[in-house]
């Protein structure tokens, strides 16, 4: 398994290059964008990231004072943002409250699992958006699952399409090296792949994978 799932990222990593994600200026932003993307597209999310910064609400103190009116008609292009705009300032209020800032967050010298479980505790904070926060935020090795990997490694025969989020995530974090980068770029290669030849209907016949 080890070395079927890293001779895959070679593959994607050769044909789509580095994708350097998550796309953002500051821990923060990836940790909004990180609660604006669930049940959205990134294209909705940037939009209403562009909103706030516009305002220049880019910071824990002004997303924890700002009105939530407010908040939300910045949020809107993100959708279900009554809901977000809530997750925002409960994520937010825990991480000032408990550490500060995100920076701080990241400079902890708690282990993954712990901040893992911390993360899990706040209201609207899934496993797709806690571990989203470690790797790309806090730069913790916690591998993201999402719709695209379940969709592309069960239709390869790697992982059964039925299996739980836990379950996926361990099989990666076994067969791969435990490094920072693999773990950062192969979740952005899998939306990638998943976006260009792996979609609902899937163009198998070009796949880099299946040559």
């Amino acid at each position: 398994m080890r070395g079927e799932l890293l001779k895959i990222y070679k593959v994607l990593l050769d044909f789509y290059g580095h994708q350097n994600w998550w796309p953002a200026e500051t821990r923060y932003e990836v940790v909004v964008g990180a609660i604006l993307t669930q049940n959205t597209s990134w294209k909705n999310v940037e939009k209403a990231i562009n909103n706030l910064k516009n305002e220049n609400l880019l910071e824990e103190e002004k997303i924890l004072n700002i009105d939530e009116d407010k908040l939300k008609e910045l949020i809107k292009p993100a959708g279900f943002y009554n809901l977000k705009a809530k997750r925002l300032k409960n994520t937010t209020k825990f991480i000032v409250d408990n550490y500060g800032s995100t920076e701080g967050m990241a400079k902890t010298d708690k282990d993954t699992l712990t901040l893992r479980k911390e993360l899990l505790s706040i209201n609207g904070v899934g496993k797709e958006t806690a571990d989203s926060i470690l790797l790309y935020a806090l730069d913790r090795e916690s591998f993201v699952v999402d719709a695209y990997t379940k969709r592309m490694f069960s239709r390869l025969g790697i992982i059964n399409e039925k299996a739980k989020y836990d379950e996926i995530k361990e099989i990666f974090e076994k067969s791969l090296p435990k490094d920072l980068e693999i773990y950062k770029e192969y979740h952005a290669l899998i939306v990638e792949h998943c976006k260009k030849f792996c979609r609902k209907k899937p163009l198998c016949e070009k796949c880099p994978i299946s040559h």
